[in-house]
């Protein structure tokens, strides 16, 4: 008789995760379909989309894996599920929305950090010096590869 075992809220974080990725990267994988591919010396505009797609999908695959793991094996098949952390989902998507708004407005550099810090004030263990550390550092270094770097057409900032 098999025996009913609890599974822990780190396999349900990485079978949640890991589907996600993989839809994610279907999705992106199809999508990047629409368009010439290429060859890697010639790459076409769908060639990055499809590849970070894949690769997305490998990554969400190996955390459901992980997953599959870590619960092992349900005698009923259900999984208990409880409810999402609505602070971390509602910072994030404000971080995102932060840059969104800001981003075209006042500059890479201060939309990034905004972004970041939002974000991080998701996470219940962060600390606000930990977090406004990492957002200074994030928008420090992502200003620096994309404006000076790649010559992305977005300014550090703008007056």
């Amino acid at each position: 008789m098999l025996k009913l075992r609890r599974i822990s809220n780190d396999a349900i974080r990485d079978l949640a995760g890991g589907l996600l990725l993989v839809l994610f990267g279907m999705f992106f994988a199809g999508f990047g379909l629409q368009y010439q591919l290429g060859t890697l010396a010639e790459m076409g505009p769908g060639f990055f989309p499809v590849m970070v797609g894949i690769l997305l999908a490998i990554i969400g695959l190996s955390m459901f894996v992980t997953g599959l793991v870590r619960a092992g094996v349900q005698a009923d098949g259900g999984l208990p599920f409880r409810m999402p952390d609505w602070r971390g989902w509602c910072c994030i998507l404000a971080g995102m929305l932060c840059f969104v708004l800001m981003g075209e407005r006042i500059g890479l550099l201060p939309a990034t950090f905004c972004c970041v810090f939002v974000s991080a004030l998701g996470d219940r263990t962060a600390t606000l010096k930990g977090s406004l550390i990492l957002a200074a550092c994030i928008a420090i270094f992502g200003t620096a590869v994309f404006v000076y770097l790649l010559q992305i057409p977005l300014p550090a900032f703008r007056i």
